[in-house]
């Protein structure tokens, strides 16, 4: 049998086969069938690609589509909108907040810089320093902050055929749109620079190649810009034939970089017009002459890049920032956003209104009793009524030292056993009833803990241990056990504004500690 020939089951042929207890499609596809709503049957045969295909690729199989639907993928609200009539304007960013703000001001998609990138993240010419992996790092955080498409920046593929499929199927994973490939040999250089060259023909066209391929193993639809640089490299001659061989080898947008004049873009524009064109208004001083989005419309052009807008105005005024802060004195109002727009822009109003949503009476925050640290800190919420204390006055307590270990595990000496295997507890509640402090310090960082201790809890604790022994009724009591675990014992000491349990004369703990350190 011809297995590109389709095979039409008749109604009662069908419903045999789904209706048979072991069919796994029955529950599934049997409503679907009886509702008229059948899938066409599967051609399992390879289509032969067109020429050059717009928006589409060539697809192994037909998708079955049942209740969840098609879903929006980033590269099909590129499409879409490159569908739209018009030509579309797309700022480029280079880390989340400059994409939060390009989705802020309603565009309906953004680019991501190289250029921009490597200054932003590296403070580094884009002369080929910055590296696939920090590209694809620094597009993931840009795709995840954003709900637009993003169309990114894939340089020259970070190396040939293979290394470009490699690229291809990693800006898929970080969730770009579309991703923009040229013809420039390792190291590349900014498209409007000096010293630029390119491939033979024969490679460019295989990068496209292995970028479609590379697109079709992912089953993704992203969109492939193909770039090329030989118009100040080569001549326009020359980019104007590599153009004609992209869109052939499937690309789905075409950009010929640093195009001289006007008329040189008409010249682009008339090549393959029905695969879609992208203009770069580099802007500041760029080879490209730059034109209105209606003007670009009119040549031809879908889509538009401003590669500099933000990374310049950026520079600029962290530069007038930092000029008037030398001067002692601090920026404008006029010249930044007020701190409730700054929180408003990166989410604080957002997160305070989803953190509502799972406030709780009751908090707490464990660290690990049992782990090897040298200490731990707790901090719990609890009702202080129910302990009998009043909210009104601070509760320190001092609980019994302990000991941990003094041996490793083969039994031989710990070099950090003695002093450094004594934990004393210390604990601060505040006049609020929350415990603002439950710690367990080495006997080696007692001078230091003394000192911290007023900073985290807001109580002296250095004077409280100072004073113990003088507190009529306070008395230490030291002793050992089978164990060899120190026992500490003594009064509640009443005090006006503090209580400290047990009460320890500070020097006498601190000799406790060092003679039986040993």
């Amino acid at each position: 049998m011809n297995p590109s020939s389709s095979f039409v089951a008749t109604r009662d042929q069908a419903l045999s086969v789904f209706n048979h207890p072991f069919s796994q499609f029955h529950s599934f596809l049997v409503s679907n069938f009886k509702n008229g709503s059948f899938p066409s049957p599967i051609n399992t045969h390879t289509r032969r690609p067109k020429t050059h295909t717009l928006f589409t690729t060539p697809k192994r199989f037909q998708p079955i589509t049942g209740c969840l639907g098609e879903r929006n993928t980033p590269a099909k609200a590129l499409r879409q909108i490159m569908e739209s009539p018009g030509a579309h304007q797309g700022p480029a960013c280079f880390d989340g907040l400059s994409a939060k703000l390009v989705e802020r001001a309603g565009f309906q998609y953004c680019f991501t810089s190289g250029f921009s990138i490597s200054a932003a993240r590296l403070g580094l010419p884009d002369t080929g320093f910055i590296s696939y992996g920090e590209m694809v790092d620094q597009g993931q955080q840009i795709t995840q902050a954003v709900s637009i498409p993003v169309i990114g920046d894939g340089d020259n593929g970070y190396g040939n055929a293979m290394n470009v499929k490699r690229t291809v199927k990693g800006y898929i994973r970080a969730g770009f749109a579309g991703i923009i490939l040229e013809d420039q040999v390792s190291p590349k250089a900014c498209g409007h620079t000096q010293g630029r060259k390119v491939v033979s023909r024969e490679e460019a066209v295989m990068r496209i190649k292995a970028a479609v391929d590379a697109r079709k193993e992912s089953g993704s639809d992203i969109v492939i810009v193909a770039r090329t640089d030989s118009r100040q490299a080569l001549s326009l001659e020359e980019s104007l034939w590599r153009s004609r061989a992209f869109a052939d080898a499937g690309a789905d947008v075409l950009f010929i970089d640093a195009l001289a004049s006007k008329e040189e873009m008409k010249a682009f524009c008339e090549v393959s017009p029905l695969v879609p064109k992208m203009a770069n208004m580099l802007e500041g001083g760029g080879k490209t002459p730059i034109l209105t989005p209606l003007e670009l419309e009119e040549i031809g052009y879908k889509l538009v890049a401003y590669p500099l807008s933000l990374i310049g105005v950026s520079i600029r005024a962290m530069q007038d920032s930092l000029t008037a802060l030398k001067g002692g004195r601090i920026p404008p109002p006029g010249s930044m956003p007020s701190f409730e727009e700054i929180k408003e822009i990166l989410g604080f109003n957002n997160y305070y209104e989803e953190e509502k949503r799972y406030a709780t009476s009751k908090y707490q925050l464990y660290a690990d009793r049992e782990g090897s640290n040298a200490y731990s800190i707790q901090r719990v919420r609890d009702d202080s009524e129910q302990r009998g204390q009043s909210p009104q006055d601070p509760v320190v307590e001092v609980i019994t030292p302990d000991v941990y270990t003094k041996y490793g595990a083969d039994g031989s000496r710990d070099p950090f056993s003695g002093i450094w295997s004594r934990t004393l507890r210390i604990k601060i509640t505040g006049r609020d009833g929350f415990e603002k402090l439950d710690v367990r310090v080495p006997a080696g960082f007692l001078e230091g803990i003394t000192n911290i201790v007023p900073a985290l809890g807001g109580v002296n604790l250095k004077a409280l241990l100072d004073d113990a022994a003088e507190e009529v009724g306070g008395k230490v009591v030291f002793g050992r056990n089978a164990d060899g675990i120190a026992e500490v014992a003594s009064r509640k000491l009443a005090d006006s504004h503090h209580s400290l349990k047990p009460s320890l004369e500070s020097s006498s703990f601190r000799k406790y500690l060092g003679t039986n350190a040993n």
